[in-house]
């Protein structure tokens, strides 16, 4: 269970609220002006503004003593408890090291008597969190390796053998580097079929784009990152190409593909990213990436692309929006917005598998309204696809 403060999903929620309350009142008449896609550009500039306060602003909201240990902050309140040091170790306001090396020599070496030490209550709340996290990785990765008989030392997250064996188990950087290279083949069979699947593209980056990870290469980084945005949107290009291709050839609606197979096509990198976060045990930050990345899909991925063509291409010109479903479709996003947070009130703003699984069937529900609307089931807004002779 990840803990969420309120501010986090309030915040992001809001400015989502006004993106699509924006994008309804323009695309309700069918058309784009080139003011409009000035205005979901600047409300963008303005939601990065918002974010470059974001630390005041929750001061002045939340107040000073209310952070939460989810978001990555320290907790001065019941969250997070004092860590009393031990009455052998205590001497005066200072703990020394050596007193829990000396209290217990074969258990201790020094880093791990120094993670302890600065646990306790002599030290911030947000440093006695951090050394706890660190702690607790040592230990479990000391763990790890007595079970595969090595004798390691850990220092600062990192394994250090002692005897001069070496963990057989633990990849080098080398091999690391080889597992995405065209011209290494991957062990399993599930490995091997994901690797033949995708070998040209991978053939083909590995021509085009630098890996900045070698140090022959760490220059140009810059580079790599040109190139990739460059390449994603090529793929992008195919991918709308293939996908408009496949709904024309099966009859199905140009929007109706674009909210289930586009859509989850581009939202599974936010669903890995939200899924590592998450994990780490920062709840918000995956809210704020899920909610943030509909924000920059609204203000920036169709702000941009229509303020280019009205102000840039044809200076003045109109933008012409086919489907009057999808003003339908966009009200329905503000409703799963509003049941979303609600879920989350109703569950405390905690992450969870039942707030996984009421926004699950949201998603359904939203899915199958959406392919209603645009099949007329509810009022008549599309026209009939066109069928060749």
């Amino acid at each position: 269970v990840v803990m969420l403060t309120w501010w986090a999903v309030f915040r992001d929620s809001f400015y989502y609220i006004l993106s699509v309350v924006a994008l309804i009142a323009f695309i309700y008449d069918d058309k784009i002006v080139w003011w409009e896609s000035l205005v979901l550009v600047v409300m963008y500039a303005g939601y990065i503004l918002v974010m470059k306060f974001n630390s005041s602003m929750q001061k002045f909201f939340m107040g000073k003593s209310k952070k939460n240990v989810a978001n990555g902050n320290a907790a001065a309140s019941s969250e997070m408890e004092d860590v009393k040091p031990t009455k052998a170790y205590s001497r005066g306001s200072v703990v020394m090291v050596d007193e829990i090396i000396n209290a217990s020599p074969s258990k201790f070496r020094f880093p791990e008597a120094g993670l302890r030490v600065m646990v306790t209550s002599h030290f911030g709340p947000k440093t006695r969190l951090r050394m706890a996290s660190r702690l607790i990785i040592t230990e479990r990765q000391k763990l790890v390796q007595a079970a595969n008989g090595v004798e390691t030392q850990v220092i600062d997250g990192k394994v250090e053998i002692e005897n001069g064996n070496v963990p057989e188990d633990k990849p080098t950087e080398a091999e690391e580097n080889d597992t995405i290279s065209p011209f290494h083949i991957p062990r399993g069979i599930g490995s091997k079929v994901k690797w033949l699947l995708s070998w040209p593209l991978l053939l083909l980056l590995y021509l085009t784009v630098p890996n900045c990870a070698k140090p022959r290469w760490e220059k140009y980084f810059m580079l790599s990152f040109i190139l990739s945005t460059v390449w994603i949107a090529v793929f992008s290009y195919f991918m709308v190409w293939m996908v408009t291709i496949i709904g024309y050839t099966l009859g199905i609606p140009d929007v109706i593909m674009g909210i289930t197979f586009l859509a989850a096509g581009t939202s599974v990198p936010d669903c890995i990213a939200s899924l590592i976060v998450a994990r780490q045990g920062l709840g918000d930050m995956a809210v704020s990436n899920t909610i943030g990345s509909n924000v920059f899909d609204i203000l920036v991925g169709l702000g941009v692309p229509w303020a280019i063509q009205t102000m840039c291409v044809s200076y003045g010109s109109e933008v012409m929006i086919n489907s009057r479903g999808l003003v339908y479709s966009v009200v329905l996003l503000l409703g799963s917005v509003a049941l979303t947070v609600l879920g989350i009130h109703l569950n405390k703003w905690r992450l969870d598998v039942k707030l996984g699984a009421y926004v699950l069937v949201l998603y359904a529900v939203f899915l199958c309204f959406s392919i209603m609307i645009e099949y007329n089931v509810f009022t008549f807004v599309n026209l009939p696809m066109c069928i060749e002779d």
